[in-house]
């Protein structure tokens, strides 16, 4: 297993899971895909056909998420997205911030991680989107470059991401909530 770390990460080293012999902490790139790239290079050519990519920025991912990601992952020749369905009005804005139009949310899903892509694939959309200076936003958007649609598994919207300060709040929350909430 691989921990991708920002360069100058002074934080894990302190955890006591840093110390776990099957643990890799591997210095981080640029971009996410960097860093993704950087992580599964540092996997043992033995690895496992199978990598799961979790954003550490989503500390509230339920065992049950996992499973079923798992479960679905491993049944399907791509591979597999947490996601879950868009629940919100969404518009599309033109250059000046004016709607532009109202987009149909029918069929569209928020991504969440962890995502499950066979290890071989994933090298090589990451490589592929790295030499044509692609940068992908997530490891999903690589394998699709590549001609490949992974199945979209239902998780929670309790799977949160921690990009503001208000996040860590709600994150509290719901960890202190527990599985029991889920």
């Amino acid at each position: 297993m691989a921990v991708v770390l920002s360069p100058g990460d002074s934080w894990f080293a302190k955890l006591p899971v840093a110390g776990h012999p099957g643990l890799r902490a591997v210095a981080g790139g640029e971009e996410r895909s960097d860093s993704v790239r950087m992580g599964l290079a540092s996997l043992p050519t033995a690895a496992p056909d199978w990598v799961l990519v979790h954003d550490a920025a989503r500390p509230c991912l339920s065992r049950g998420e996992i499973d079923e990601l798992l479960d679905a992952g491993m049944n399907d020749p791509v591979g597999a997205v947490l996601a879950v369905p868009v629940a919100d009005t969404l518009k599309l804005a033109d250059e000046r911030g004016r709607v532009s139009t109202t987009t149909p949310r029918s069929a569209l899903w928020r991504a969440l991680t962890p995502q499950m892509f066979r290890a071989g694939l994933l090298r090589d959309a990451l490589a592929r989107a790295a030499v044509s200076g692609q940068v992908p936003t997530d490891e999903s958007q690589a394998v699709e470059w590549l001609g490949y649609f992974p199945r979209l598994v239902p998780g929670s919207a309790r799977n949160i991401k921690v990009t503001q300060a208000a996040d860590l709040a709600l994150a509290e929350a719901l960890l202190k909530q527990g599985d029991a909430a889920r």
